[in-house]
């Protein structure tokens, strides 16, 4: 299954968007749950959300949140204002070829530096 930054980030938004945890089971209008499951164990390996991702049946493609960790608001932080993600996204795709998480996460910094200068200067 291939990686998909767009859903990994829609995800989040909408995990942050939760009023309590516990057991999830995400809709994504354009992505299977399969896609939306898979993003939500890449998250996990990423450090931004503490789930737990069980494997019998009852569950299917559910898991459990416990918590949006502190890498994941972070991340959110920097990625919620669709313009500064599009932008590090051109970026990071134009000068690389590829689209990665750590290259993003740098790309995004750089531009919030960027921006916190002018507001200084």
């Amino acid at each position: 299954m291939k990686r998909d930054m767009e859903l990994l980030r829609t995800l989040m938004l909408e995990i942050e968007k939760l009023p309590h945890v516990g057991q999830r089971y995400f809709e994504i209008p354009g992505y299977s749950i399969q896609q939306v499951y898979y993003h939500a164990l890449l998250a996990k390996d990423a450090g931004f959300i503490d789930a737990t991702f069980p494997s019998n049946d009852k569950w299917g493609w559910g898991f459990r949140l416990k918590r949006l960790t502190y890498e994941g608001h972070e991340f959110l932080d920097a990625a919620r204002d669709d313009t500064l993600w599009n932008k590090a996204k051109d970026a990071v795709q134009g000068s690389t070829g590829v689209l990665t998480l750590e290259a993003l996460k740098i790309a995004l910094g750089m531009l919030m530096q960027a921006g916190i200068k002018m507001h200084v200067a």
